[in-house]
């Protein structure tokens, strides 16, 4: 799998997401940024990027994914928090 691969999935099951994917092989990490997360909890949020890779988790295709969650609103306060923003 590529990052592409991995983002594509992501995007197919919540295709209202921003989705930024870094990785090779079968680490990845991935950003996720979707208005579905409003006033879900971090388990709930990343519980519905995990369904959207499960299959490919279950396979051994994927072997590691680490997920970030953001609303648009958490996603505009996390980059004021970065270094150069």
């Amino acid at each position: 799998m590529n990052p592409e691969d991995v983002e594509k999935l992501i995007k197919a099951s919540l295709p209202d997401c921003e989705v930024r994917v870094t990785g090779d092989g079968s680490h990845f990490d991935a950003i996720v940024i979707s208005q579905t997360f409003s006033g879900k909890s971090l388990i709930q949020k990343q519980k519905l990027v995990y369904a959207a890779v499960n299959s490919q988790i279950a396979s051994g295709a994927l072997h590691a994914l680490s997920i970030k969650t953001y609303t648009p609103e958490e996603w505009q306060q996390a980059k004021k928090m970065q270094p150069g923003s």
